[in-house]
């Protein structure tokens, strides 16, 4: 058998099977739309990464204070902001005429602030100093927060800074442990 003879076989093979030597466009396109559909599924499922979920705090976290200070001023209300650093967690509630604490009727004050996994490194306020352990709280009046208040969160390595002004409602975030002087 010459080189000739194989060429013409391999060729004779070819003939048989048209179409046969790959995937058409169609069956391309329907793998391609499974995947992706698969993608959608999963990816939101996924958990967010810590440094996602740090930055998320501290943003839900400025985006509260703002609002309780607001909605203090508005209503002509006493709200508290409650950080529990044991916990790591926050809790905001209503303060009736009478000095007992309510839950706020607003669904927004009743979510959570703080993401799972970040954690509440410590709170600095003017009438009570640094506070690493147990609970602080920011009170909200009708003139809006009388204190200025740094919150540190971290997750893993990282750190964020939340720094609310007295007076005025303004909120800063800020990338890294941030020393806030009077």
């Amino acid at each position: 058998m010459g080189a000739g003879t194989l060429l013409t076989e391999k060729s004779a093979l070819r003939a048989e099977r048209p179409g046969q030597a790959g995937f058409t466009l169609i069956e391309m396109m329907v793998v391609i739309v499974i995947i992706a559909m698969t993608a959608m599924i999963v990816i939101p499922r996924l958990p967010a990464p810590e440094a996602t979920r740090l930055k998320n705090s501290a943003r839900n976290l400025a985006s509260g204070i703002r609002f309780l200070n607001d909605q203090a001023i508005v209503t002509k209300k006493v709200y508290r902001l409650h950080l529990n650093l044991t916990e790591n967690s926050t809790r905001i509630s209503m303060i009736s005429p009478d000095g007992d604490e309510l839950r706020p009727p607003d669904q927004f004050m009743n979510r959570r602030l703080i993401e799972e996994g970040i954690i509440i490194q410590d709170v600095s306020m003017p009438q009570s100093g640094l506070v690493s352990e147990g609970e602080a709280a920011l009170s909200f009046g009708p003139g809006g927060s009388g204190d200025g208040i740094t919150i540190h969160l971290k997750g893993g390595e990282r750190h964020f800074t939340v720094i609310a002004y007295p007076s005025g409602g303004k909120v800063k975030v800020l990338e890294g442990y941030q020393e806030v002087g009077s």
